[in-house]
């Protein structure tokens, strides 16, 4: 009787850690955007803060902009692999947004990676969909004559700048594009043309002509991104 109570007893934790292991814990992230993230975990490092994305990847930012972090009392289920991307769908946010797009804006498999880096950055996420529309057409492997690489066509240098380990990899490509382009928008005072000449022919063009360089290469790029998005 004592062996027999104790195989229930067994059977019943495996069942009840069985029953546990479909869902994962995770955290609220309040941006002082007023906006949320809900993360599976983060870690601290000096002044920067890295999400870990429950959809898998991570997302790096500014202490700054992060009000705080709680726990999310809400079970989830546990993430898919990064493997298996190109198989979710849209998030219900991206699928909100999509009614505010152009058409030709097309509806893509990374639009959760897209929406997590674009939130804790600060930019808009449709500005962000329609630069890696233009620039890879969403090809992850992407590599052009220059040497630019992956999603949003990072440059040797600006990966080195952020610390990317893996220019193909599209969670750290997004976030280094997204964080690349915060700054350009910061640099340029706001002025979106400028800044996107500026990700697409560099900050010394713009400067040197004060304003979007009258290549027919970058002016078509500018026009295009911002066609996308409406604007």
């Amino acid at each position: 009787m004592k062996v027999l109570k104790t195989v229930r007893v067994a059977a019943a934790l495996c069942v009840f850690v069985l029953g546990l292991s479909s869902f994962a814990s995770a955290e609220i992230v309040y941006m002082t955007s007023g906006g949320t993230l809900s993360v599976k975990g983060h870690s601290t490092e000096g002044e920067t803060v890295t999400l870990t994305l429950r959809s898998g990847g991570q997302v790096t930012c500014d202490k700054t902009l992060i009000e705080k972090i709680v726990p999310d009392e809400v079970p989830h289920p546990d993430p898919i692999a990064p493997s298996a991307l190109q198989l979710q769908l849209p998030s219900q946010a991206a699928q909100a947004a999509a009614t505010e797009r152009t058409a030709e804006l097309r509806d893509t498999a990374y639009a959760s990676l897209i929406s997590a880096a674009a939130e804790a950055h600060g930019v808009d996420p449709l500005l962000v969909q329609a630069l890696i529309q233009v620039e890879s057409n969403y090809q992850p492997r992407a590599r052009s004559s220059k040497g630019a690489m992956g999603l949003m066509q990072l440059m040797p240098s600006v990966a080195r700048e952020y610390k990317v380990r893996n220019a193909y990899d599209p969670a750290s490509n997004i976030d280094a594009g997204v964080r690349k382009l915060k700054s350009l928008i910061e640099n340029m005072e706001g002025n979106l043309s400028m800044a996107l000449a500026a990700y697409n022919a560099g900050e010394g063009a713009v400067a040197k002509f004060k304003g979007v360089p009258p290549y027919r290469e970058t002016q078509k790029y500018v026009s295009r991104i911002l066609a996308l998005v409406g604007r």
